[in-house]
Parts: C-alpha cells; structure tokens; sequence
C-alpha cells in the first residue's frame, strides 16, 4: 500500500534574530506534524511569512509578497501570515488579502498543529491571535536548527518598556521568561549535538527574571557559558535601563561569554530619550558604557539609532553624533523613525521630512564608518581568536568571525583545510569599516 504524501510548505522570515528562530521552531513543529520543507513557493502546499512590523518597509515588503503569488490560491495552494504582523493587523489581513487563510501571531505558535487541522477540515480562515495577558513561551523540543554550529535560545518573550516609536509590546505581549533550568536544559541538549556556539534572545534579553528565582540573567549568563562543550556565549538585545554593573563582571570573569554588548541607544539627546520613552538618560546610559569600557577584557559595543524621531532638531541630533564621538561604537544599525501603528508616538507632530531624515541617516552612517576604521585598525597584527563560518570562493578566502563579533576574511595555506564551525587562530593584517582582513596562523 503506497504512503501517504507528505504535505509540504514554505517559509519565508522577516525581520530580527528573533523571528529567525521562531521561524527555526516553526520548521520543526509543522515537520513533526509530517510536512515537508520545500524551496520555493511553487513547490509548496502551504505559503507561510513570519513577518516584521517594526517598520513600515517591512511590513509592506509582506503584502507586496503576498499580492505577488495570490494567483497562485487557484492552485489548491494555502496562505498564512505569521509573526508581528499577523498580532498587528489581525483579521484585517483577510481583507487587504483574502487569499490568506491563516493570521498567526508569534505568542500562538503552540497552537498552529490546531490550527492546520481546522483549515484542513475546510474551514477558509482561522486566526491565532493573543492578547497581552499571556503568560505562555512558544518551547518546543523539534526546533529545526538552520545553522549547525551556532544556535539561538529564547529565555524572555515579550516587552513591557513601551518606547514611544516601538510596536513590539502590542505584537509581543507582556514580558515572560522562560526558568533558568529549561534554558540549561536546552543549551546541554545543544552541546551534545554539537553546538559550540550559543545566543540567548529577548526584546529585552537581560530584562531577564527567572520564574523559579534561581537565577539573574548574569548568573544565567555564566551558567549557560559553563556548559561542558560550549565555547562562546552571545546575548542580544539589551536595554540600558536593566543592564546592570554584573553583565561586565560576568564578561570579566567567565572566557567563553563574548566580549561584545548590543545597548541600543537610539538618541544622543536627553529631551529626544524623553520623549521616546526609553526610561534612562544620556547620562545614565554613558554611566553604563564607562562600566563596559572599565572591564578588564576589550569589549566591543554596538547600538542602535534613529534618526528625525518626532521633534527631533538639529542640535538634538547633534547631541548624537557628540555621543558617537564620546562612546566610539564598534557598529552601528541606523533607522529612519518608521510611525507605526497604536505607538504613542503617533499622537505627536512628524513634521521632519523625510529627505531631511534621510540626510540625518547619511551624516550619521559616514561617521560611523570614519570611526569603525579607526576601531578595526587598533586590531591590526593581533592575533585572533575565529569561529569558521564560511568561505568567499570569489576572493578565496575564509570567513571567520571573533568574539567581539567582528568579521575576519583570511587566507589559508593550499594544503589547510579550515573545518566550518571550527576554531583557528588569524593574524589581522589590514582592516576596513566592516571587517578586518588576515592570516591563519599555522
């Protein structure tokens, strides 16, 4: 008697780290419901997008997708939407596109086995759709892990700091992390299949607070680092307000955690910070980065910024680049404010247009690369430490990655064969705005 065949689907993700790995536990919940991954819309039964709302570009790159392949409904094909957008915009989906049978918001994940069987029965629209109040983490022991070496870990879902700009608290819900001894559990199961690499995630990843009371996000930090066969630890993204003096010691004091820091600054003006609601001052965030720089250890630092928030002058956003000057970021992520919907920044006047935002943008990103030169090049001759993440056939070369989480491009002798995934030693012999350029060290 012939098998049945298997239904097969396409996954398209949006947007951060996050969505990422949510779109990683999305892959093994439905193959574990016996679907079968494909490349290519054409190929798949089931269409799904794990979207972004956190700009407006994204969110139109979505429907623009969307409208691209809805002839395709005649097919017999089925289309869902998942992720922020599907927890922003809600049945309206099914308006601005009613080939879409499936709204999924990224707090319902645990639901969509549920969900297919009821679209499988013939029901034309179904929708997963939470509200703040959830207490409930998408967990999943059938993660499809996309990258062999390094994987990711949620240990906080949510967001309760309500920035003025951000959309993430409404298509998130409330802050909820995972106990420390579920987060120990899956970085002991990563190891044993192999993984040296591990980055644990949330909105706000050191807002951590473990549900059992066993550990802080530091002592999180150090634990998950100590894991036999674990040889880097990342974390992203940290918000300055809980971002306390014991991360650095932690960096300090255990060699496996990297010595790099995301903290989003997001303006260089206190009456800008204000007004977006980040809950610390210029000062208060400077108090922060001097503990970084204090450490023992060359920690790199890395932000976020946008640019022509609402009210936003020339002298306020002059106040960002002195900032940039007085920090001196390792990298920088540049925006142009995006207004989003249900913000609290939609009630105040965006009177900035958007060539102007878009000049601000320019000036800033041109600093950003006169200072990460001068960064890169205090690396010049050093010998570093580098994950094997790939290679560049064009220029022959390998791509490596160090801790501070630096590109390093380097050749090899013709009879080394760097292994993927493996970790090698390179002399840093030229660098430029965003990598550094080298030599194994034999």
């Amino acid at each position: 008697m012939p098998s049945e065949p298997s239904k097969t689907f396409y996954l398209e993700t949006f947007g951060c780290q996050m969505n990422v790995h949510d779109s990683e536990k999305v892959i093994g919940t439905l193959k574990q419901q016996g679907y079968r991954q494909v490349e290519t819309v054409e190929a798949a039964d089931l269409i799904l997008y794990n979207t972004c709302s956190i700009r407006d570009k994204a969110e139109q790159k979505v429907f623009h997708r969307l409208a691209d392949y809805k002839k395709l409904r005649a097919q017999g094909k089925t289309f869902g939407v998942l992720g922020c957008v599907a927890q922003q915009e809600g049945e309206k989906i099914f308006e601005r596109a009613p080939h879409v049978s499936l709204v999924c918001g990224s707090a319902s994940y645990r639901n969509l086995p549920a969900m297919l069987i009821q679209i499988g029965a013939g029901k034309s629209r179904v929708t997963g759709l939470d509200d703040r109040e959830t207490d409930e983490c998408f967990e999943t022991e059938f993660t499809a892990r996309s990258n062999p070496h390094r994987g990711y870990i949620t240990i906080i879902e949510g967001c309760d700091k309500f920035c003025a700009y951000c959309v993430v608290p409404f298509t998130r819900g409330k802050e909820r992390s995972r106990t420390s001894d579920s987060v120990l559990s899956e970085a002991r199961q990563m190891a044993d299949l192999g993984y040296t690499e591990i980055q644990l995630l949330g909105q706000n990843v050191n807002s951590y607070k473990d549900p059992a009371g066993k550990r802080s996000f530091s002592e999180l930090l150090a634990a998950v680092a100590e894991v036999p066969g674990i040889r880097r630890v990342r974390f992203t993204t940290s918000h300055p307000r809980d971002f306390g003096r014991d991360i650095v010691e932690a960096i300090d004091s255990v060699p496996s955690l990297c010595n790099h820091v995301h903290l989003p600054v997001q303006s260089g003006s206190r009456r800008v910070l204000e007004a977006m609601q980040r809950l610390y001052t210029r000062e208060q965030y400077l108090e922060r980065i001097a503990w970084i720089k204090a450490a023992k250890r060359d920690i790199s630092i890395t932000t976020d910024v946008i640019v022509g928030f609402p009210g936003e002058t020339e002298a306020e956003f002059a106040e960002t680049l002195a900032l940039m000057d007085v920090v001196e970021y390792d990298g920088i992520f540049g925006f142009k404010y995006s207004p989003r919907p249900n913000t609290p920044a939609l009630q105040l006047e965006d009177i900035i247009p958007d060539s102007e935002k878009t000049r601000r943008l320019a000036v800033l990103q041109e600093k950003q690369r006169q200072i990460q030169k001068r960064r890169n090049d205090r690396h010049l001759n050093e010998i570093c430490e580098v994950m094997v993440e790939g290679r560049n056939e064009t220029r022959k070369q390998w791509v490596g990655r160090t801790s501070q989480n630096k590109v390093l491009n380097f050749s090899a002798a013709q009879d080394a064969n760097p292994e993927l995934g493996g970790y090698l030693f390179v002399r840093a012999t030229a660098s430029f705005p965003n990598s550094l350029l080298g030599e194994m060290v034999v």
